[in-house]
């Protein structure tokens, strides 16, 4: 899995497998307004890298040294759920006030601002629905595990930190936005991968140490992406982030520095998992190094 067109393959298949399951999923909700089960769906089935519920399954994979259990798989299903509320958020006026997405009018445009809103939080919620309907004793540690990761300690804590007024030019604030804003969650997506498939702490430890790497990485080359990429590339508008006044790696390293960072950040992550989880290059090393050589 090393090479790139292996790893598009990989990708590939398990990003159908990831959508296959979020539309399953949706069908749980058959009683809810239409109108919101539309705007849920908008959102949560727009595309995207799917790089949380992968690495989730990607993980679990690693454990089991076969198929990932069907708890890693509500555990990846509940992981896009969050991961796309908080993007709906993100998106609001009130925030980002962006009008694109993946390419597509973001959800407050199709649908307006306040079910927006309300799709994110129904998506939030059914995360956890999700994630905690089942009798297996590990789901309550799954449940802990995204809550942290998604709450005030977790992604919300990094939004409010993206939003302060007085946010300084400094590396180690930004090291400390990003660990939480985006970090959290995608090292969540790594450590609900190894306990779904029932791992040792051993494993869940390396896990955690990849996902924070990669988390870094991955935000890191965002920066460097608004930065550098076209708007058809991205499929959002390019240097969205100097326009709204936010400090950026590149605006506060520069360029050729952020990337040099965010390369030792992915091969901090390789190292994590060499011995529990991955003895030689496989799907965790292509990832982490997708993460920062993706054009988008």
């Amino acid at each position: 899995m090393t090479g790139a067109l292996s790893l598009e393959a990989y990708l590939a298949e398990r990003s159908l497998r990831v959508e296959t399951l979020l539309r399953a999923s949706l069908e749980r909700l058959a009683s809810a307004p239409p109108r919101l089960r539309e705007s849920m769906a908008y959102s949560l089935l727009a595309g995207g890298k799917r790089l949380r519920p992968v690495l989730c399954l990607a993980f679990a994979e690693a454990v089991t040294r076969g198929p990932p259990p069907p708890l890693a798989e509500d555990a990846a299903c509940a992981l896009e759920y969050v991961h796309t509320y908080s993007l709906v958020h993100d998106d609001l006026p009130a925030m980002d006030d962006d009008d694109l997405r993946r390419g597509k009018p973001t959800n407050h445009v199709v649908y307006g601002e306040a079910m927006a809103i309300l799709a994110g939080d129904a998506l939030l919620t059914e995360a956890f629905a999700l994630l905690a309907g089942g009798p297996e004793p590990e789901r309550r540690a799954l449940v802990e595990r995204l809550a942290a990761a998604a709450g005030a300690t977790g992604m919300v804590g990094g939004q409010v930190l993206d939003i302060a007024e007085d946010r300084p030019a400094e590396e180690s604030y930004l090291t400390r936005l990003h660990r939480l804003k985006t970090g959290a969650l995608l090292r969540a997506a790594c450590e609900l991968g190894v306990l779904s498939a029932r791992g040792s702490q051993e494993q869940l430890s390396a896990a955690s140490a990849y996902g924070e790497a990669v988390g870094l990485a991955f935000q890191i080359a965002d920066d460097v992406l608004d930065v550098t990429a076209s708007p058809e590339v991205l499929g959002k508008p390019a240097g969205a982030d100097a326009e709204a006044g936010r400090h950026t790696y590149p605006a506060v390293l520069g360029l050729e520095a952020s990337r040099r960072r965010a390369r030792e950040l992915v091969e901090r992550a390789i190292a994590a998992v060499r011995v529990e989880l991955e003895p030689s290059d496989g799907p965790l090393t292509a990832l982490a190094r997708y993460s920062v050589e993706r054009e988008a």
